[in-house]
C-alpha cells in the first residue's frame, strides 16, 4: 500500500473533510462523488433526500471530474481517514483497495435482498470478490447513445434518423453545409478513447470488440472489420469544432441542447441533461443507438464502503446500502441520471422512452457488451487511451499503423 500512499499524497484532502454539522443525527454518512453539473447534482440529490427520508443525516463532498475524485477518495482511504462513502469503478484501484483490506462488503443487505439475483451477471462479476459483493451498484449505463437535436436535423434537411454510418456522415455533412457544428465533442483522451470503442463494437461487433479487450487478442487486429471501424472513427474528425479540445463533455451537450451542433455521442448521462433543461425524448431531441446491430456497451457506478472503526457509522453505511439499492430510489435516481436502474427487476414503464429501448436491449444478455474498464487495468487502458489518442490527433497516422500500435500495447499488458 506504501505505493498507494505516494501515489494519492500529492492530492490534498483538506478541504473535503470539514466536520459534519452541529446536530447531525447519529446516522450521518459522509459521501464522496464527482457529480457537479446540473443532471448529475439532480441525481446526487434524489439519493440525499431519500436517505435522509430515512432517518440519516448526508454530509455531501462532490469532487468535480472522476479523476480528482477518485484520487482524492483513495488518497482519504489509504490515509486513514475514510468518508462513509466514495463514488468508483471498477478497476485496478478498487482491486487493491479489496486487497488492503480497507473495504467492507455489503453482504449484510445483498444477501437477504437477494441482489445477486436482479444484476446483470457481468456487472456482478466485476464487484463480486471471494463470493462477497463489495461494492453498491446503482445503475447501467448505456455508453452508445447517438443524441441529436430534432431542430437542427430538420433545418439541415434531414428527415429520417440515420441506421448506417455511411447515413450518418451524409446527414452531418448536410448539418456541416447548414452552418452547424455536425458533431459536439468534449476534450481529453477520455473523450476520443470512449468514442472508439463504441464504433469498434457498432462496426466491427461484439465478438472481435471482446477478442481485443477482454482476451487481449492481437489476431483480432487483423480482421478487416476492425480496420473499417478504425477508418469510420477517423472520419468523424472532419465533423468537431476546433473548440472540442478544450470543452468538458456537458458543454458538448450543451451545444446540441442550444441547437448549436447536430449531434454527441456520448453515454446517457448526457440525458440528465436534457432533462434537466426541460426538453423531453422525441420532441427537443432525439435518440438513437449507434449504427448496426443494436447493443449496449455498458458501464455503470458503484459506492464503496471503506471499513469504519465506529459502530454506529458503519450501521449509517448499512442504511446507506439498503437506500441507495431499494427500487423506487433506483428508478428516482436513475430518471434524473439518465441511466437505467442496475436492479433488473424495476419497472421503468414510467422512464423516457430512451431508457425504456435501453432496457429492452439490456434483457439479452448476449447484447450486454462491458466497458473496458470491466476487463483491463487503469494501466492497459490508459495505454490503449495513448494509442486511440494519437490516431485521433495524427490524421496522417493509418489504420494499419493504429493496429500495429494496438497490438504492442496488447501484447505488453500484464
Amino acid at each position: 500500500m506504501r505505493k498507494l500512499v505516494l501515489l494519492f499524497a500529492a492530492v490534498s484532502a483538506s478541504a473535503l473533510v470539514a466536520g459534519v454539522p452541529a446536530g447531525a443525527q447519529e446516522l450521518t454518512v459522509e459521501v464522496m462523488h464527482p457529480w457537479t453539473s446540473g443532471g448529475e447534482s439532480a441525481a446526487a440529490a434524489v439519493f440525499a433526500s431519500q436517505f435522509e427520508s430515512a432517518g440519516g443525516v448526508w454530509v455531501d463532498r462532490a469532487v468535480a471530474g472522476n479523476d480528482p475524485l477518485l484520487a482524492a477518495a483513495m488518497n482519504r482511504i489509504v490515509g486513514g481517514n475514510p468518508p462513509s462513502a466514495s463514488h468508483f469503478n471498477t478497476g485496478r484501484p478498487f482491486e487493491e483497495l479489496v486487497e488492503a483490506g480497507l473495504l467492507r462488503d455489503v453482504d449484510e443487505v445483498a444477501g437477504p435482498g437477494k441482489w445477486a439475483e436482479v444484476i446483470p451477471s457481468v456487472f456482478l462479476e466485476a464487484i463480486t470478490r471471494d463470493g462477497k459483493i463489495m461494492a453498491v451498484p446503482i445503475n447501467l449505463q448505456t455508453e452508445n447513445w447517438l443524441w441529436y437535436s430534432t431542430e437542427v436535423f430538420e433545418k439541415s434537411g434531414i428527415t429520417e434518423v440515420p441506421k448506417t454510418w455511411d447515413e450518418l456522415f451524409a446527414a452531418a455533412d448536410k448539418m456541416k453545409a447548414a452552418g452547424y457544428i455536425p458533431m459536439a465533442l468534449g476534450g481529453g483522451s477520455w473523450a476520443d478513447r470512449f468514442v472508439f470503442q463504441k464504433v469498434l463494437a457498432s462496426v466491427a461487433g461484439s465478438d472481435l470488440y471482446l477478442r481485443i479487450f477482454r482476451d487481449r487478442d492481437v489476431d483480432a487486429l487483423e480482421d478487416p472489420a476492425v480496420k473499417q471501424a478504425i477508418e469510420v472513427y477517423g472520419k468523424l474528425r472532419a465533423y468537431v469544432d476546433p473548440g472540442s479540445a478544450s470543452r468538458k463533455w456537458n458543454d458538448a451537450t450543451n451545444l446540441v441542447i442550444t441547437n448549436k451542433a447536430g449531434f454527441q455521442i456520448m453515454g446517457d448521462w448526457a440525458k440528465g441533461e436534457f432533462a434537466a433543461a426541460g426538453y423531453t425524448p422525441g420532441k427537443e431531441y432525439g435518440c438513437t443507438l449507434y449504427p448496426g446491430k443494436e447493443l449496449s456497451v455498458m458501464s455503470g457506478d458503484v459506492f464503496v464502503l471503506p471499513v469504519l472503526e465506529d459502530a454506529k457509522a458503519t450501521e449509517a453505511q448499512t442504511l446507506l446500502a439498503e437506500v441507495m439499492f431499494a427500487p423506487e430510489t433506483q428508478l428516482q435516481f436513475n430518471m434524473k441520471k439518465g441511466s437505467n436502474p442496475i436492479r433488473q427487476d424495476v419497472d421503468v414503464s414510467q422512464m423516457d422512452i430512451c431508457a425504456q429501448h435501453a432496457a429492452e436491449i439490456l434483457k439479452d444478455p448476449a447484447n450486454q457488451v462491458p466497458n473496458p474498464q470491466f476487463v483491463l487495468s487503469n494501466d492497459a487502458l490508459g495505454a490503449v487511451r495513448d494509442v486511440i489518442t494519437a490516431y485521433w490527433n495524427d490524421p496522417s497516422m493509418t489504420a494499419d499503423q493504429m493496429t500495429a500500435a494496438m497490438a504492442e500495447v496488447l501484447s505488453n499488458i500484464e
